[in-house]
């Protein structure tokens, strides 16, 4: 962002309108598309356009490709000048409570419950050639790269968003217990046909972003090809009650080939880019 002797007007003036305001409040926390925003804040896409190319001249706002659509969020904290930073915590002070920005929170909270149901159709209707599909994008092996940064034999290792366990399976002869979770029961039905006879390995339905583990219960966690399908991943990673301090976990990504497919498939892509968090 510019940090001149006049940025601070120009920030003044991008933030200036209420629309804008109100755009960067649903993105300060989330990645959304031209036709989300449209859907929750009720404006036809002309207006909504117009008002992200204005914010993303400004700066306030990045986007990137997601299959045929961009998806757009806030600039980061440490990319803003120290009066950009300021001026937004204000407005967002000032602005959030207003009887509009509520009506978006709610509307918000609508659109991610929808993402959540078509991830989960999705899932329903592929889990019976979910292996066959991933091994023709990604090979078989893949999902081993997981395996060689952290094992230990004494471990409590969670896959989270196992799928069919092919992850589980890999990890269980190398450490002492794996807790897989999956929202789908489709998949979790087909993980138990995979997994039969492995007897430590642990399998739990239940959300990402409210995990159904005890308290530091894992000493290491992994996921795979998940993120893009949580409709809130900021909580899925935010959520470490599970895990100890310093708790290793990675996620690894194939966005674009990945997203190809979903698209396909007709799947809500949230694809974070990132391939490990600490």
């Amino acid at each position: 962002m510019n940090a001149g002797p006049t940025a601070i007007l120009d920030h003044l003036a991008s933030l200036a309108d209420t629309t804008r305001s109100r755009l960067l409040l649903l993105l300060d926390r989330h990645e959304l598309t031209v036709t989300e925003l449209c859907a929750i804040m009720q404006l036809p896409q002309s207006t909504v356009s117009r008002h992200l190319k204005a914010l993303a001249d400004a700066d306030w706002i990045a986007a990137r490709a997601e299959g045929t659509s961009n998806v757009y969020t806030m600039t980061g904290r440490d990319e803003m000048d120290a009066a950009a930073r300021r001026l937004w915590l204000l407005v967002r002070e000032q602005v959030g409570p207003s009887p509009a920005a509520s009506q978006d929170q709610r509307r918000l909270q609508r659109v991610l419950s929808e993402r959540r149901t078509k991830s989960q159709e999705f899932f329903s209707s592929s889990a019976g050639q979910w292996d066959r599909v991933r091994d023709e994008l990604f090979g078989d092996r893949f999902h081993l790269a997981a395996v060689a940064g952290f094992l230990d034999r004494a471990w409590v290792v969670g896959d989270l968003g196992c799928g069919t366990g092919q992850v589980s399976a890999a990890l269980a002869p190398f450490v002492a217990r794996v807790m897989a979770v999956d929202g789908s029961a489709a998949m979790l039905q087909a993980a138990r046909k995979r997994l039969h006879g492995l007897e430590n390995i642990d399998l739990r339905r239940g959300d990402l972003e409210a995990l159904p583990i005890d308290d530091a219960c894992l000493d290491a966690a992994t996921m795979m090809l998940v993120l893009h399908h949580v409709p809130e991943p900021a909580r899925a990673l935010a959520d470490h009650r599970a895990l100890p301090p310093q708790t290793r976990w990675t996620a690894p990504l194939a966005d674009c080939l990945y997203q190809w497919y979903c698209d396909g498939f007709g799947a809500p892509g949230q694809a974070l880019g990132s391939s490990e968090y600490p």
